[in-house]
């Protein structure tokens, strides 16, 4: 049964992780060298079970009431915090990878797959022995302040799993990068197109262009064209509702010698935007064709999206679904820690424990 195999394709990344476990461990001559009680293996599996309770109601749940397997808390504490949260990281991408051979089987489009980017603040208990200070800030009026981290993620709506996140410090939030770093690096299953959904938060040429580069297609809602948005400042119809094809020649030179196809529309990025394509000063340039898409959502209100997904397969009507469903994504819940490490480790445990539950449903 897929049940089953998804368990097991769990256990064998597991097992692949600890294999080489010395590569996951804050003292690698000493850690997890000894035959244990709480094994590398059983720790890894124990926190990705772990829920909202208290330690102790969840160790009795994992090990049952035999006295002679179920470890001390202490034990636990001890052997937690011997382990790098790269281990729960690595777990999350052997265990993505490996599960993408039963994917297409769920798939209910056999040629898309319809990613949603979205980004959240985490944020902590902490003291500067146990937290950079890259993470603290101190909202408000809080005297004692806080700890925080960004985490950046990408949640198949048709699975419903993650199948990426990107953790940065609080004062490094960038989710422009983080959405092309994800981009760049993610796994595409043969036969299939990536579609990435983003709210107005992710919607750049910069971030357009990294999709374009993987030949995949991307789905932005941005601001409306009455505003001095990335639409702001195009021909579009009399008619509140369209449709319709542009094409942009970016530039990052004020030169007018810099030749611009005719029927494109010449756009300058400036040296405080981000192109990874261009260097600011070249004479180069870079062509993007997308779409403009717009309906109303109420007699006064109207939304816009960019897209450069195919007319015929995906009318404004399709469209309009697709991106509402961006909002059925799964929140992350149930963290408990009081260090960078720690709290690091229980995110990716929330993203592993999440994934196997939800492809099991």
């Amino acid at each position: 049964m897929i049940h089953q195999k998804i368990k097991d394709l769990f256990q064998s990344s597991v097992e692949h992780i600890c294999s080489d476990i010395s590569d996951y461990s804050v003292h690698p001559d000493i850690d997890f060298q000894r035959n244990q009680k709480l094994s590398a293996q059983k720790l890894i599996s124990f926190l990705v079970s772990q829920g909202s309770s208290s330690t102790k109601v969840e160790m009795l749940d994992f090990w049952g009431l035999d006295d002679s397997s179920l470890p001390t808390s202490s034990a636990l504490n001890q052997q937690r915090q011997k382990l790098k949260p790269d281990a729960m990281e690595a777990v999350f991408r052997h265990f993505n990878s490996s599960v993408m051979a039963l994917v297409p089987n769920t798939l209910s489009d056999d040629k898309y797959r319809f990613l949603a980017a979205d980004g959240s603040t985490c944020t902590y208990f902490s003291t500067p022995c146990f937290s950079s200070a890259d993470y603290y800030c101190s909202p408000g009026n809080s005297i004692r302040g806080v700890y925080s981290m960004h985490l950046n993620a990408f949640y198949d709506l048709t699975t419903h799993t993650y199948t990426d996140a990107l953790i940065q410090p609080v004062h490094c939030k960038n989710e422009f990068s983080a959405f092309c770093d994800m981009v760049d690096r993610h796994e595409v299953i043969e036969g299939r197109k990536n579609i990435y959904i983003g709210d107005r938060g992710y919607c750049s040429y910069n971030n357009m262009a990294h999709v374009l580069e993987q030949n995949q297609f991307f789905l932005f809602r941005t601001k409306d064209i009455h505003s001095k948005g990335l639409v702001g400042n195009f021909d579009f119809p009399e008619e509140e509702a369209f449709d319709i094809d542009v094409k942009v020649t970016l530039v990052r030179s004020h030169s007018r010698k810099i030749p611009v196809n005719p029927g494109t529309y010449r756009r300058f990025v400036d040296r405080a935007s981000t192109f990874d394509y261009i260097a600011y000063g070249s004479s180069d340039t870079y062509e993007l064709a997308f779409r403009i898409i717009r309906f109303p959502l109420s007699e006064s209100a109207c939304e816009c999206i960019i897209t450069n997904l195919p007319r015929d397969e995906f009318p404004p009507e399709r469209i309009k679904k697709l991106y509402h469903a961006r909002w059925s994504i799964m929140p992350i819940s149930a963290c408990h820690a009081s260090n960078y490490s720690s709290h690091l480790r229980q995110i990716y445990r929330r993203i592993n424990s999440v994934s196997p539950s939800y492809r099991l449903s």
